[in-house]
């Protein structure tokens, strides 16, 4: 059996991609950058497939992003307060990384829905055509993890690994050269969710399937937590309410919570669009008093 398997070892060149002067190109950045250009065209074809104004993403965008990226740094850093007491000012510091996804998406939600209410666009049509570019976002950005040799899951010997430099290892597995490479198991499960949402869109939009406003959006909750809870039980660095890293002991794997609750909110988003066949209340249209 193992003479089938195809040893990959993973071995990060570094967080730098290269260095003119002061002038330093981070992975993370690049990947960042890239994800957002993507994410720009793909959902702007969305939209107009789903009867939008294309440029509505362009207007969306530079909010959405600012707002998801200082959501997720300054969940990351409510979570990791104690590491950033010493010095405050590296809780600026997010080249270094240090984000965390779930803040991103509530931070991005929000701005999502005010965006709506100040365009007056319906916010579920809005938020499904983000939603495919958003998995896809996630799928490119992990590989920033592993530029940084960050978010690894425990020891491992299995023909995959991940090589973590001794600096970057905690104390407690400090012996350990290879571990779980999450980085990957997260992205190829997001790929695969991304290629799953673009079938589903492709078949609402030709009438093969019932789709209603906003399903896709309850189905990119529903798919990623659900990778998200067996990928976070391998990290070694989870965000913990209560106990510390690297197994949570006597406290909560955040992100598990939070993966559990939004499974539980997804669920019954679908429950409403299909079991009651009911449209989803519209955070981002105003109610207007009667006259």
């Amino acid at each position: 059996m193992n003479s089938v398997l195809i040893p990959a070892v993973f071995t990060s060149p570094g967080p730098e991609l290269f260095q003119l002067g002061p002038f330093v190109l981070r992975w993370y950045g690049l990947l960042i950058a890239l994800a957002v250009l993507i994410g720009l065209n793909l959902s702007s074809w969305l939209a107009k497939q789903r009867g939008l104004d294309g440029a509505l993403i362009s207007d969306l965008l530079p909010i959405l992003v600012l707002a998801a990226v200082v959501g997720a740094r300054m969940y990351y850093v409510a979570f990791e307060w104690k590491t950033y007491q010493g010095s405050w000012w590296d809780a600026f510091a997010i080249w270094r990384g240090g984000i965390a996804i779930h803040g991103a998406l509530i931070a991005g939600t929000l701005s999502v829905v005010l965006f709506c209410r100040w365009r007056k666009v319906a916010f579920w049509d809005v938020l499904d055509v983000l939603v495919p570019s958003v998995i896809l976002g996630q799928a490119i950005g992990r590989w920033g993890n592993f530029f940084n040799s960050e978010a690894f899951g425990v020891p491992t010997d299995l023909p995959w690994k991940l090589l973590i430099p001794f600096a970057n290892r905690p104390k407690i597995f400090a012996d350990s050269e290879y571990f779980h490479p999450t980085f990957l198991y997260e992205s190829l499960w997001n790929l695969a969710l991304f290629i799953a949402l673009i079938v589903l869109f492709r078949l609402g939009q030709r009438g093969r399937i019932q789709l209603p406003a906003g399903a896709l959006s309850c189905f990119y909750l529903l798919g990623y937590s659900l990778g998200r809870v067996w990928i976070e039980g391998l990290r070694i660095d989870p965000l913990c309410l209560g106990g510390q890293p690297p197994f949570c002991d006597g406290g909560l794997r955040i992100a598990q919570f939070m993966s559990l609750a939004l499974m539980a909110l997804a669920s019954a988003g679908l429950f409403w669009l299909y079991g009651r066949r009911a449209s989803l209340p519209d955070p981002g249209l105003r109610r207007c008093d009667p006259s």
